[in-house]
C-alpha cells in the first residue's frame, strides 16, 4: 500500500530539479554546453530516481505482503468473543478480561454477547443436554469465518460429570479448535489457548476459503 501523497511529493521533486537544471543550462548554444547540459539532466534525473528509491518520508508507507498473510493478521488480532459461561469456568473468563491479566493486549475483549458480532466462541462450563441446543443455535447465528475454544475438562470431555445429563465434550456438537485443560483453567492458560489459536489462524489459507464458501454463480461469473 503507497501513500498517494508520498507519490506526489516524489513526482513534484522530480520535475523541479529537471527544470532548474533545464533553465541553468538553456543560455549555453555550443555544442560542449548542449552536451555538458545533457550529462547534467541526467545526473538531476539520476539524483531524483535515487531519491525516489530512498526517501525517509516514503519508508514506512510502502508494505509488501500477501493476500493471505494480510487478512490472518487482521482476523487474529480482532477476535471477539462469543463468552458462553455455563460453569465455574466462566469465572476464570471474567478475570481474563480484567486489569490484571488484560485480555485487551490481543484484541479480544471485545465481548459482545452477540452471537452477530463475535467470531470466537468461548465454551466455559458443564454443557448439558439441555444447555446443548441452545449452545448449537448460538454457534449457528455466529457469522463465518468462527472458531471454538472449549476451556476447561468439562466443555473437552465432560469432566468429573459421567451422567445421562451431561455432553461428553462440546466437539459432540460443535467443531472445536483448541481444547484448554484444568478445572478449572487459570485465566494464564486461557491466553495461551487463545495465543494456540492467533498461530492457527495465521496459517489458515483465507483467500481459498472465500472462495470456496462463495455462491457457485458468482465463481462462474
Amino acid at each position: 500500500m503507497v501513500f498517494s501523497q508520498a507519490r506526489v511529493r516524489t513526482r513534484t521533486r522530480f520535475r523541479e530539479i529537471v527544470m532548474e537544471t533545464s533553465k541553468e543550462t538553456s543560455a549555453d548554444t555550443s555544442a560542449d554546453a548542449s552536451g555538458a547540459s545533457s550529462f547534467a539532466t541526467a545526473d538531476a534525473a539520476g539524483a531524483a530516481l535515487a531519491h525516489a528509491s530512498y526517501d525517509s518520508k516514503i519508508e514506512g508507507n510502502v508494505i509488501f505482503t500477501r493476500v493471505d498473510a494480510a487478512i490472518n493478521w487482521m482476523r487474529k488480532n480482532s477476535l471477539w468473543p462469543m463468552p458462553m459461561g455455563l460453569a465455574c469456568c466462566a469465572i476464570e473468563l471474567m478475570a481474563t478480561a480484567s486489569s490484571r491479566f488484560d485480555i485487551s493486549r490481543f484484541g479480544a475483549e471485545v465481548m459482545r454477547f452477540s452471537p452477530r458480532q463475535s467470531d470466537v466462541m468461548i465454551v466455559a462450563g458443564t454443557v448439558t443436554y439441555k444447555m446443548a441446543l441452545a449452545v448449537k443455535r448460538v454457534w449457528d447465528q455466529m457469522p463465518d469465518p468462527k472458531w471454538c475454544i472449549a476451556m476447561g475438562a468439562c466443555a473437552s470431555s465432560g469432566g468429573m460429570y459421567r451422567s445421562y445429563a451431561v455432553l461428553q465434550g462440546i466437539d459432540n456438537l460443535l467443531p472445536v479448535d483448541v481444547y484448554i485443560s484444568g478445572c478449572p483453567p487459570r485465566p494464564e492458560a486461557l491466553i495461551e489457548g487463545l495465543m494456540k489459536l492467533q498461530a492457527k489462524i495465521d496459517g489458515e489459507e483465507s483467500t481459498r476459503d472465500l472462495k470456496a464458501a462463495a455462491p457457485a454463480d458468482s465463481i462462474e461469473a
